[in-house]
């Protein structure tokens, strides 16, 4: 009662200061968006063009739909980036080369994409422009009712709008890329003109690696001479535990328990009637489907099972228990189970059956819409009439059956296996007999079945299956929780390799994880862990500790490299063999400069060599590998001519060319040309996105939403 009367004494004061807490979170949100667009609402800035956050984020929802349930959020956030990001690019160039998009272009586009829907096709099958436009009014006409035909189509529109752009775009840098003739014969000559050579090699093998000495100060100058070919994007390193959220051994036997609890009949006080009721078990049960979806975690599944297709758990077991016998409780994994044999007996491995398909709702081949009962009466009509006479099944077929996959083979599907099709046609093909005839209902219509043929007889077996997931208790989940916040403390105040050992616990590392990566190895996909490392607040050496699926991980960051080359430990492997040969290179020409080649020869313990008829398309000498240099100099000289010392990719050369053998001259060289322009061209697509984005600047901010 005295903090009431101290709050009304102090009633306007307090509002007061909520007033100026609040305009100043304001203030400071209005300063940090400077008014306009910040961070906060742009997923990037590509060449100072904005890519709006909830635009972005509706897009990664729709492609994430469209790619399926198993598709993950990073997934779809990298393919509508590679998408935004190449519009962006694309656009700049449409805007400063003035490119627009015409009707006309437009229509035939859209002549040439809508050419196989039938919904755009006239009588004759052909598009028609007509077709077009009366869809389109009618679903604008429509669109108050159900927007979202109208709103596709304005999408789709948009889309054909982009690749009449950039195929204009493309179609302008191809006439550019044109080869010449005078290129193409220079290309035939590439190809064509040969020499033959003596040469010297000097392997750079002949001088031991250990006598040779690169420094950490020479690798760092070649990265920086050379840092096209050693930019990395930011990367980190971090090193985990993971304290798994499993049950214990209490917690197991109190689950077999309980699933154990559902083989047999338990009596139960029924409160509305005051009386004992019993309740059936797993064992006397007839319900299966029924009982196994209300007590599993695992719905049930209606089929027969070789030994084959067995979990390996049951697999041994099964069929050497009777009908209506129970195997368990097992455990499989992190489950329970108990498994009841139905029913046994054989069945075919494969199945040959005819069939005539009549859907519900329009059908194609006879162009006729039928309900339910209309299609379940066609269906009674049409086997009435076969089993009286079944040669009228491959007419009936080409008349009626929607099955387009099977109309051409009269309807007939050879040697399936069991699980191939769906279900209730499943069922019959395999459970009846070679001969039977009948109707069976899908997902499809009524299918008019008659088995053909049944092959390959095993022993199968029905069961059912209850699986309860094993799960840790409270008190074991507490004690999991104590563990992994004691190791998270102690981690913190010494060594992490320690302390994990210490406890029993497995350190695992993580390299060179990127900023958009997800998936950590042991984890799966989890971008909150790498969002933290990447923060400009978390250094090297710092502990935290995140929820996962499985249970804990207790993370400390090891490395954080921002964009820029690699280090000098990681380029070394890389780069000191190339400066070592180098060196080597400069010894061997030094100690050999003025000499003849059978001077070089007699003073290295190497031989004078020859190699005929080679080309400059196809550089290779014999003993030594490509060596495109060594041979482009030798094209280089006359006929007696010899060249200086070469650095070549394998040692140093020096070659003597002792014939030149050009090819004939051609009337036309324009397929030579050709070859040129389609080698150009091949790629022509992801190679200008490739150039352009290297050319861009480029702000990603992705990982602040994702």
């Amino acid at each position: 009662m005295a903090i009431l009367n101290s709050i009304r004494k102090r009633g306007i004061f307090l509002i007061l200061i909520i007033a100026m807490a609040l305009f100043a979170f304001i203030l400071s949100d209005v300063l940090t968006r400077g008014g306009g667009s910040s961070v906060e609402d742009t997923v990037a800035t590509v060449n100072g063009v904005d890519i709006d956050r909830t635009e972005f984020a509706q897009l990664v929802e729709n492609t994430q739909k469209s790619m399926g349930p198993n598709a993950s959020t990073s997934q779809a956030v990298n393919l509508v980036w590679d998408r935004e990001l190449r519009r962006v690019l694309m656009e700049e160039q449409y805007e400063k080369l003035g490119l627009r998009v015409e009707s006309e272009q437009i229509n035939n586009a859209l002549s040439v994409y809508l050419a196989n829907d039938p919904t755009f096709q006239d009588e004759n099958g052909n598009y028609s422009e007509l077709k077009m436009l009366e869809y389109v009014a009618d679903i604008k006409a429509n669109a108050k009712v159900n927007p979202a035909p109208l709103e596709n189509w304005e999408n789709y529109i948009k889309n054909v709008k982009q690749t009449v752009l950039e195929n204009t775009y493309l179609g302008m840098l191809r006439g550019g890329l044109t080869s010449t003739i005078a290129e193409g014969e220079q290309q035939y000559r590439f190809e064509n003109d040969k020499i033959d050579i003596e040469f010297v090699h000097i392997p750079y093998t002949s001088i031991d690696d250990a006598s040779i000495t690169v420094s950490d100060e020479e690798i760092a100058a070649y990265i920086k001479a050379n840092p096209k070919k050693f930019e990395v994007e930011p990367e980190v390193d971090f090193q985990y535990v993971l304290i798994e959220e499993t049950a214990s051994q209490e917690d197991i036997e109190a689950a077999e328990a309980e699933i154990s609890a559902l083989i047999d009949n338990r009596r139960e006080m029924n409160n509305l009637s005051n009386k004992i009721d019993t309740i059936l078990g797993f064992r006397e049960t007839q319900n299966y489907q029924e009982y196994v979806n209300s007590h599993s975690d695992v719905p049930y599944t209606d089929r027969w099972y070789t030994k084959e297709q067995l979990p390996a758990a049951i697999k041994d077991t099964i069929f050497d228990l009777n009908e209506g016998d129970i195997y368990g409780p097992y455990q499989v994994d992190k489950t329970l189970n108990l498994t009841k044999v139905i029913e046994k007996r054989q069945l075919p491995d494969s199945a040959r059956v005819r069939h005539i398909l009549i859907p519900l709702g329009l059908n194609r081949t006879d162009s006729i819409t039928r309900t339910d009962a209309q299609a379940k009466k066609t269906a009674d009509s049409l086997l009435t009439i076969l089993k009286g006479n079944k040669s009228k099944f491959a007419t009936f077929v080409k008349q009626f059956s929607s099955d387009t996959g099977s109309i051409e083979n009269d309807g007939v599907y050879d040697w399936f296996e069991y699980t191939k099709m769906v279900p209730a046609f499943r069922d019959y093909s395999f459970e009846q007999k070679t001969g039977d005839m009948g109707i069976v209902k899908t997902n499809f219509g009524y299918h008019i079945v008659e088995v053909l043929g049944q092959k390959d007889f095993k022993d199968v077996v029905k069961i059912a299956t209850i699986t309860k997931e094993i799960e840790p208790s409270e008190p074991t989940i507490n004690e999991i929780f104590a563990e992994a916040t004691t190791f998270e403390i102690e981690a913190a105040k010494g060594d992490f390799s320690e302390q994990a050992k210490a406890l029993g616990l497995s350190v695992r590392p993580v390299n060179k994880v990127g900023k958009m990566d997800s998936q950590i190895q042991g984890i799966g996909t989890n971008r909150q862990i790498v969002n933290w490392a990447f923060n400009e607040e978390t250094e090297v050496g710092d502990i935290s500790r995140f929820n996962v699926s499985q249970g804990y991980v207790i993370v400390q960051l090891t490395r954080k490299d921002p964009k820029g080359l690699k280090s000098i430990a990681e380029s070394s492997a890389e780069v000191t063999p190339i400066l070592r040969n180098k060196k080597k290179a400069e010894q061997i020409m030094n100690r050999n400069s003025g000499k003849t080649m059978q001077e070089i020869a007699t003073g290295e313990n190497v031989t004078v060599q020859t190699a005929s008829a080679m080309t400059m398309s196809a550089p290779t000498i014999p003993g030594a590998g490509n060596e495109p240099k060594v041979v482009g100099v030798a094209f280089g000289k006359d006929v007696g001519e010899e060249t200086g010392l070469i650095e070549g990719k394998t040692g140093v050369f020096k070659v003597k060319v002792t014939a030149i053998n050009k090819a004939p001259d051609l009337d036309n060289y324009a397929p030579y040309a050709n070859e040129l322009n389609a080698g150009v061209t091949q790629g022509l697509n992801s190679n200008v996105f490739k150039a352009l984005k290297e050319s861009a600047d480029i702000e990603d901010n992705r990982a602040v939403f994702y």
